[in-house]
């Protein structure tokens, strides 16, 4: 492999673990996220509950979803529809494809790592694409939420029916605003260090 093939292989490797990166960042730091919303929502009073018992299946909902060796979706005080563990099927898998290319991307980077200045630009663009992203969303988030769910899933399972679904009740979505924040602030970070670094090492 020549040196331009590394380069270009150690970019598009970095990109995508800056991405998976800050995604695998954003689903861990949820368990503080929600811990502080179910007080700041009143979750307890919405499904009356105590805070440990909330707290409890959302830590069972979450091992589902980042466990690989968990596929039995279980939740000790809701119950679940056939269409609601069919979502969280499909929330597992992306997660689980999340990990593995986080692992093989950052495998790459490991192998091939140097400073590759002469593509840091490209870290720009993919930040200065993030924030155009991140005002669309603000000006919108209810749009871009469904926008987001259609392109992710084949189905409309994710339109969950309280009723059915009812731990829908502690997940406000003003959480998944705080966790797609979070992402971002990450991201963004994460490629704009990058995109300075060529002029940090002249100096």
């Amino acid at each position: 492999m020549s040196n331009s093939q590394k380069d270009v292989l150690y970019t598009i490797a970095l990109a995508f673990f800056f991405l998976t990166g800050a995604i695998t960042i954003t689903i861990f730091a949820s368990y503080l996220l929600f811990a502080v919303d179910i007080k700041f929502y009143y979750l307890e009073q919405i499904v009356n509950m105590k805070y440990g018992t909330i707290m409890k299946n959302y830590a069972q909902m979450m091992d589902y979803l980042i466990n690989p060796f968990n596929w039995q979706f279980h939740l000790s005080d809701f119950v679940s529809s056939a269409a609601g563990r069919l979502h969280f099927q499909d929330c597992k898998k992306l997660f689980l494809l999340n990990f593995a290319v986080f692992i093989i991307t950052g495998g790459i980077v490991a192998k091939f790592h140097k400073v590759r200045a002469h593509f840091n630009k490209m870290f720009f663009w993919i930040g200065i694409g993030g924030i155009v992203l991140v005002v669309l969303m603000l000006f919108n988030f209810d749009q871009f939420f469904v926008i987001f769910h259609e392109v992710l899933f084949r189905n409309s399972d994710w339109l969950f029916d309280p009723n059915k679904d009812p731990v829908i009740n502690i997940l406000p979505e003003d959480f998944f605003t705080q966790c797609f924040v979070l992402f971002f602030i990450i991201f963004e970070g994460l490629n704009f260090w990058k995109a300075g670094l060529k002029k940090r090492l002249r100096h």
